[in-house]
């Protein structure tokens, strides 16, 4: 399996992806991108800002995700908790894996891709936000060592309970 950034020809095969995860969610009463998010000019954006990327099996586009060194304004008022640091972070957004693709690991796999460019940029934590309802998501990151740190409101006032990563070594 291999990772690359994505461009903008991908955005059809992305799209198809976060169109299998929007049908997921909506079958499994998660009220996560269920409202036309993400959509094309999003994708085309992450892609524009080098922070999209796709996960290549025999040749086919199997997942997608954003990999992001932004601060994220909707992390500075944290409520129920607090976050693990203080310091530079990446933030992992929008992890999409193909319908054909889900029990294999790769979104293990996308976790272990993010750490590993964070660790490249001498980055020492990653910060996620998920849907309080997307259980699978909050399991996906306890089990690769992030923490649960409070709860944190989305610009469009949307709930998300917020998790962090932290590699231990303070850069």
């Amino acid at each position: 399996m291999e990772f690359r950034k994505s461009v903008k020809s991908d955005i059809p095969e992305i799209m198809g992806i976060i169109k299998q995860a929007q049908d997921y969610f909506k079958e499994k009463n998660i009220d996560q991108w269920q409202n036309g998010y993400p959509n094309e000019e999003v994708i085309n954006n992450d892609i524009e800002n080098e922070e999209s990327y796709v996960m290549i099996k025999d040749d086919k586009i199997v997942a997608t995700t954003v990999i992001s060194f932004k601060e994220e304004s909707c992390y500075e008022n944290i409520i129920d908790g607090k976050w693990l640091t203080n310091g530079d972070y990446g933030v992992i957004h929008r992890i999409a894996v193909g319908k054909n693709y889900k029990g294999l690991g790769l979104s293990h796999k996308i976790i272990k891709y993010a750490e590993k460019i964070c660790l490249e940029k001498g980055v020492p934590s990653i910060k996620v936000d998920t849907h309080e309802d997307n259980i699978p998501m909050q399991g996906l990151l306890k089990k690769n060592g992030f923490e649960y740190c409070g709860i944190v409101y989305l610009e469009d006032g949307g709930k998300r309970v917020a998790f962090e990563k932290n590699f231990g070594t303070e850069v």
